[in-house]
């Protein structure tokens, strides 16, 4: 029997343990959710709100699945050590890591801060290091249990279209993610061999909290939509899905690519008619 002969369309992560970063909103709540849905034990991860965070946990409970939250600030390598301390202690292991913690803090390059350079740096890029060691850590720990999946473990980092679209005002935020692309590209190289898959997703404009004011209002909306050859603004289910397809066994030739989901933003729509 295949790998994909086995896989359950309903559970593709059936038996399998997941944690997610900054998953008490958005794109990291809609990947918690759908992980679970899929048959995974998840970890929401959350460094505030943890009201937020029990309220994604009670909705993965609800529907049949295992979770808790466990809170940590990705950028602090202690905290991170602790939470996956706790996910190994309450779930066994750690198959599926979905980085995806983050932030903006955005100004004029002029007027940037130091603190606010190195506050997204440490949470955007900083924070994939040290999560990813961890998983890491785990994955060659236990090694392939076949049954479970062909790999040993899988990453999935969180970037964005920033990791190839330049963004003047957010400087911070679209180094942090070019950094994402290296860090995953050079993960994926190194950890191959031992059967450790490393890829990303590059979201387009998607509707969360961290960026409601460039969809929430009519004209704000009209202009983004200017961006997105395919006329509507993304939603966390659209990434939670691309999610769940590579951390299963169907994606299992995959590995060092950042898949975007952006409605053909990173098409360069100003280029329709010619520029």
């Amino acid at each position: 029997m295949s790998s994909i002969d086995r896989i359950d369309p309903a559970k593709p992560l059936k038996n399998q343990k997941a944690l997610v970063t900054g998953a008490n909103s958005g794109i990291g709540e809609g990947c918690a959710i759908a992980l679970g849905a899929a048959g995974a034990a998840v970890v929401v991860n959350y460094r505030s709100n943890p009201e937020e965070a029990e309220r994604v946990v009670g909705l993965i409970k609800d529907a049949g699945g295992e979770a808790i939250a466990i809170r940590a600030d990705v950028s602090d390598e202690g905290e991170v050590q602790a939470m996956f301390s706790k996910a190994i202690a309450t779930f066994g292991t750690v198959d599926i890591l979905v980085n995806n913690a983050g932030l903006q803090q955005d100004a004029p390059f002029q007027e940037m801060t130091l603190k606010q350079w190195n506050t997204v740096i440490g949470v955007n890029l900083t924070g994939q290091f040290l999560c990813a060691r961890e998983a890491v850590r785990e994955f060659l720990r236990r090694g392939v249990v076949p049954e479970v999946s062909r790999a040993a473990g899988k990453i999935i980092c969180m970037s964005s279209v920033h990791e190839v679209i330049p963004w003047g005002g957010h400087v911070n935020y679209a180094a942090s993610k070019g950094g994402i692309m290296q860090l995953m590209k050079s993960m994926a190289q190194e950890l191959a061999p031992q059967k450790i898959r490393v890829n990303s997703i590059g979201p387009g404009a998607i509707k969360t909290p961290i960026n409601r004011a460039a969809w929430e209002t009519p004209e704000a909306l009209a202009s983004l939509l200017t961006l997105i050859p395919d006329g509507r603004v993304g939603e966390p289910e659209d990434i939670a899905r691309a999610a769940v397809w590579l951390a299963s066994d169907a994606s299992d030739y995959v590995t060092g690519q950042t898949l975007f989901v952006d409605g053909g933003m990173t098409l360069y729509p100003g280029f329709a008619t010619g520029g």
